[in-house]
């Protein structure tokens, strides 16, 4: 299926590695110029050059960290007028709630709910102007099902959705969709970390963390960055122009709920 894309331009956040990296080949798989942000230096700009020698688009690289204001800053500079937008940014720690100081709310809001706002109200009126845009937040299962110590990731993704979902139907007379993609289990950095934890706080192998986990999946298996890419892909494009405020959750059919 061509998705109608080529030749438009894309900014996609926290996009070195994981699932931010699937979004961005995705679209340049489908011959959209894309802009990445990380801020490890070496691995996004190992990053950006795979992406231009599979996928022929221009790629650029913004080391910054998207959660600032410099580093917004940064990226809209390279690219001020983007048609697709993809917000990510990597999750807050988890906890007791009775821990977390006013702080760590602040830096949880700042990255997961804020960033992506500051991000729709500077690129959303230039797509408004050109009568096609694309907005796809990365968000997290625990919107749907909440995930009792992901506390900060809790509310302040709930908070974007919840900004997300008026805005959505206002831009839509404008040829503008915003979307939020709820992955749950994903093979990506970030899990292995949890695996590792999870295995010496009961003793097993790595493995056998994993093994266990995935048992509790009824796809019996975890998601890949490519193939969360290519629904991030699909949403962006010509033929998703009915679909707004939508939250698509992507975790193998672990939530048990019916709605």
């Amino acid at each position: 299926m061509d998705l109608g894309i080529a030749g438009k331009s894309a900014l996609v956040c926290a996009a070195s590695k994981g699932l931010g990296r699937g979004c961005a080949e995705a679209l340049a798989a489908e011959g959209v110029n894309v802009t990445i942000v990380a801020r490890t230096v070496q691995t996004l700009e190992a990053t950006a050059a795979d992406i231009r020698a599979k996928a022929g688009v221009d790629v650029k690289a913004v080391a910054c960290d998207i959660t600032t204001p410099e580093g917004r800053a940064a990226a809209l500079a390279a690219c001020p007028q983007p048609d697709i937008l993809v917000n990510n940014a990597g999750g807050p720690p988890p906890g007791d709630f009775r821990n977390f100081t006013h702080d760590d709310w602040i830096r949880a809001l700042e990255g997961n709910m804020l960033t992506p706002i500051e991000l729709i109200r500077a690129t959303i009126d230039g797509m408004i102007s050109r009568g096609f845009g694309r907005v796809v937040n990365i968000t997290s299962s625990s919107v749907k099902a909440p995930i009792d110590v992901l506390g900060l990731s809790n509310g302040a993704r709930s908070g974007l959705t919840g900004f997300v979902a008026g805005v959505a139907r206002k831009v839509a007379p404008h040829g503008v969709t915003i979307n939020n993609l709820l992955p749950g289990l994903f093979d990506t950095d970030r899990i292995a970390v949890t695996f590792e934890a999870s295995a010496k706080s009961q003793n097993i192998s790595v493995d056998e963390a994993r093994e266990q986990r995935m048992a509790t999946i009824p796809a019996r298996r975890f998601g890949t960055p490519d193939e969360f890419g290519r629904a991030c892909a699909f949403l962006c494009s010509v033929h998703a122009g009915y679909i707004t405020g939508q939250n698509w959750l992507l975790d193998g059919g672990a939530y048990p709920g019916t709605f």
